[in-house]
């Protein structure tokens, strides 16, 4: 018999570990084919993100085809109702890649760790058609997905994007520069198979590297004073920036400290 490749064996274990994640999150989890399954899934990242249906986050039509075509689209359900959803296309046929453009939970749900498991479907996913990487961009000042992206998933952050995506109308970017981190997430690394299997790797703070610290909840700070959210944005994009541009890299993160970044060590 032949013997499996690293890959082959942590796909194995990633469909289980993803079966588990749904179990634990009490959620079934499967790919949205019919149109009308589609059509919920536009209708509830709508809600999700404050947007009126003549503008929803993904035109109909274009999620047709994207299904079509062959890429992701992943719904929970909680019984039979759709509590959530998590979007991805390829990248350039070389990179074995997926960029997973959006993916969220109702409110209702959010605290029973439907999008941990429903992340791990989108890995399982991925690594069963021989892809070992996943991308995203989320918005640096929210302290919960830094913390689910980098502590409880295991990805990267790789780059920072200012303003990435320009004006959005909705009722989350409103009156705010679009910046993002771009995560990348090493489907078959030692830290993404522990967390997978419910054991996050935290980074330990060694001698020359620093916080940056940001909002506790950056919504409640939107909420009651706009200038202030926004001051927040200038002054992480200057720090971060001005680190990730020397060649420093952010390792960790702490609901109290912040991004934990670690300065290039030169030889």
């Amino acid at each position: 018999m032949a013997q499996l490749t690293h890959h082959d064996a942590v796909a194995e274990r990633a469909a289980t570990d993803a079966q588990r994640a749904a179990v634990a999150a009490g959620v079934s989890i499967r790919e949205l084919t019919g149109i009308n399954e589609q059509a919920a899934a536009i209708s509830l990242l709508a809600e999700i993100w404050k947007r009126s249906p003549e503008n929803p986050p993904v035109p109909p039509e274009l999620l047709r085809a994207m299904s079509k075509a062959g890429n992701y689209i992943g719904g929970a359900f909680a019984g039979e109702t759709l509590i959530g959803v998590a979007i991805a296309f390829h990248s350039g046929p070389e990179r074995h890649a997926l960029h997973s453009h959006i993916a969220g939970v109702s409110a209702e749900h959010t605290g029973r760790a439907a999008g941990f498991a429903l992340k791990q479907h989108q890995r399982a996913w991925a690594l069963a058609r021989g892809i070992d990487l996943i991308e995203w961009t989320f918005d640096p000042l929210v302290a919960r997905n830094a913390y689910f992206n980098i502590v409880k998933l295991g990805a990267h952050p790789a780059e920072y994007l200012a303003n990435f995506y320009g004006e959005i109308a909705d009722g989350v970017n409103n009156d705010d520069e679009t910046d993002r981190v771009l995560i990348s997430w090493q489907l078959t690394s030692d830290t993404a198979i522990a967390c997978a299997a419910g054991t996050p790797v935290r980074a330990a703070r060694e001698d020359g590297d620093e916080y940056v610290a940001i909002p506790a909840d950056i919504e409640q700070v939107r909420q009651e004073d706009r200038a202030a959210a926004r001051r927040w944005r200038r002054d992480v994009r200057t720090r971060l920036t001005t680190l990730l541009d020397s060649g420093a890299q952010i390792v960790g993160f702490d609901r109290t400290e912040g991004y934990l970044v670690r300065p290039r060590k030169d030889s």
